[in-house]
């Protein structure tokens, strides 16, 4: 039998451990990764989400299996993980869906002004507005064409959008009209309607627009960020807004989180905050338990 470490990252029904005891494991549980994990060098393998942040993995001296629950990478040590060759998996296509569809309605409510009627709403003013825009037709240009950024592409292409892929290699879904290199990016800032990031945190993405990038861009174009805050800059985001440089940006992700209650950013009427929350899907249980088990089950085999 093999121990597994599982966290409170998931809530597991009691069938789903069960699930995973009949693949021959022996389950303990920790609520809080911030606790310190007694007895760590007799588990196998791990199911956690910031974990490692918290607890050395050194001492995890057995480990072999590592299954996140989140789809980034940048809160465990990657180096070491690679050097002790551990196998470690993501939650890969588990948030895609809801990520997509926070996405359009983002760039839906810019477009269609919700804010404006919602003001007008609560104070029961019956008033036109004249200058409401629409997604069909427009161009737009996601960056990071992964598994969440193709379910973007997709639901866009259903609006009747042209959708520009870019990435470091070209993506193999239908659903992008055309593909543009990382490098050469900035070639199309100045012709495209929506940027969408859907790009993971690294050294090659940190800051990856910025007042250059945004002085490339159309006066009357908005940016979607449900990355991580980091892939831009944000007091250069910042400028570009308050001086209409850019038409607006629905943003989930900021490069320190909770976002401060200062930050001019709240008080904009152009931007869209949410925290950290495109993720969240009544779908995300199920998709992620299937991810977690068939890994395991590629683990045992």
């Amino acid at each position: 039998m093999k121990n597994i470490l599982l966290t409170g990252a998931f809530q597991y029904s009691k069938e789903q451990k069960q699930c995973i005891v009949d693949l021959g494991f022996n389950i303990d549980f920790q609520q809080y990764e911030k606790d310190i994990v007694e007895n760590s060098e007799k588990y196998d393998a791990v199911i956690c989400n910031g974990l490692f942040l918290y607890n050395d993995i050194k001492k995890f001296t057995n480990l072999k299996y590592i299954q996140l629950t989140s789809a980034g990478y940048d809160r465990i040590p990657m180096d070491y993980i690679k050097e002790k060759d551990i196998s470690i998996y993501n939650a890969r296509g588990v948030y895609s869906i809801p990520m997509a569809e926070w996405a359009v309605m983002s760039a839906l409510e810019l477009y269609k002004s919700s804010r404006y009627f919602f003001k007008n709403q609560s104070k029961r003013i019956w008033q036109k507005k004249r200058d409401i825009r629409e997604l069909y037709n427009k161009k737009v240009a996601v960056i990071g064409c992964g598994s969440i950024g193709t379910e973007i592409a997709k639901r866009f292409k259903a609006f009747g959008c042209k959708i520009i892929g870019i990435d470091i290699t070209p993506p193999k879904s239908k659903n992008y009209d055309k593909y543009i290199v990382t490098d050469q990016m900035d070639t199309v800032l100045s012709c495209v309607d929506i940027i969408v990031l859907s790009v993971p945190i690294t050294d090659k993405t940190y800051h990856m627009l910025n007042i250059n990038s945004f002085s490339k861009m159309k006066d009357d174009a908005i940016l979607i960020n449900l990355s991580r805050g980091g892939v831009v800059d944000e007091s250069a985001l910042m400028e570009a807004l308050k001086k209409k440089k850019i038409y607006g940006a629905a943003l989930d992700v900021f490069e320190e989180e909770p976002l401060n209650p200062y930050s001019e950013l709240w008080d904009l009427d152009n931007v869209i905050i949410t925290p950290h929350n495109s993720f969240v899907g009544d779908g995300n249980s199920e998709r992620m338990f299937d991810v977690m088990i068939n890994n395991l089950k590629g683990v045992i085999s």
